[in-house]
This record gives C-alpha cells, structure tokens and sequence, in this order.
C-alpha cells in the first residue's frame, strides 16, 4: 500500500497533466493543509471532559490542538467573550500525509454504514470538509479508556481553482468520494 504522498507524486499529477492540459507538474493541485476542529459544547463546564477531548485531539492528529475561545458573548449558549469553546490543529507536510492516510485506510472504513463522501461536501473552492460523528474510529483511540465520544471535523485544504479539478484529485488520492447521481 503506498501513501498519498506517493500516490500524487506517481500517478496523479502525471493524469492530471495529461487530462486538464497543464504544461508544469507546479501548476497541478495539490493539498495544501488539513484543519481538525472539535467542538467542546456541553461538556465545555467539565474541566475533566475537556482536557480528555484536547488529549485525544492530540493523540489523533499528533499535535498539540490550539485553544479556540469564544468571540462573542451569547446568552442562549451560555458562552462568554474569551471562553473556551473548542480545539483546533492545522496539519502541513508529513503530518499532514500520515493523517491522511489514517483517515482515509483505517478510519472511514470502520464507520458504521459509511457509503461513501458525499459529493455536497465539496465546495466551490475545492475544500473537502468531513464531518466525523466518533472519535473513536481513528486506530489510535482503540487501546484508551474512552467515556466521552465526541464527533470532529475535518477540512481537506487544496489549491484548485475548480470544483472539478478538486474533485479529481481527491479520487486520484484514494478519497471515497460518492458517484456522480
């Protein structure tokens, strides 16, 4: 099994030079980062709860999550300006690839009922972003004590100007992107 890395650098630039007309093997898509976002929600008052989110996020992405506090005060979540309210982790370079590559061997296909990626998940600019409902799909989170299972999400950052072109990259890389209809 060879990584995404491999895969771009052996077959997908290479089709997709020959399938938009590109001259450069520069100017072919690429991934430009992977964003992981957690929501803490209604466990944001349990200090316990929060940190095992931030120590999981952690051990998923291998990468400290950076705090994300709230902007702005809103009374009906009972959130104030400067809490708390979530974790963030931006992944470039081989970190980037290694989780990728988690994601997409290990933990899609162990989601329950999974049929593929929603093509509705891809927007204009060519990001993919995924919504994942259990953490605990990810091979690192098999041997932990796991009590609270929160969902992430993960936005997959490319460089196409083109939906389409986008589109075709991820496919080329391995994503289980759903079929067209």
């Amino acid at each position: 099994m060879q990584s995404i890395k491999e895969k771009y650098t052996k077959e997908a630039v290479p089709k997709m030079m020959k399938e938009f007309g590109l001259k450069s093997p520069m100017a072919v898509p690429r991934i430009l980062k992977v964003v992981v976002n957690v929501g803490t929600g209604k466990i944001r008052d349990k200090k316990d709860a929060v940190e095992t989110v931030e120590k999981h996020l952690a051990l998923i992405t291998g990468q400290k999550p950076s705090p994300r506090p709230a902007r702005i005060a809103i009374a009906s979540f009972k959130t104030r300006e400067g809490m708390i309210i979530g974790y963030k982790v931006t992944l470039r370079g081989q970190k980037m690839y290694d989780f990728l590559d988690r994601l997409i061997n290990f933990a899609i296909p162990r989601t329950r009922d999974f049929r593929g990626i929603p093509l509705k998940s891809l927007d204009h600019g060519g990001n993919l972003t995924i919504g994942i409902k259990e953490h605990i799909i990810f091979p690192e989170m098999i041997g932990e004590d796991v009590r609270n299972i929160f969902g992430l999400e993960v936005t997959v950052v490319t460089n196409s100007k083109k939906r389409g072109e986008a589109e075709k990259l991820l496919r080329l890389l391995g994503f289980p992107l759903q079929k067209n209809g």
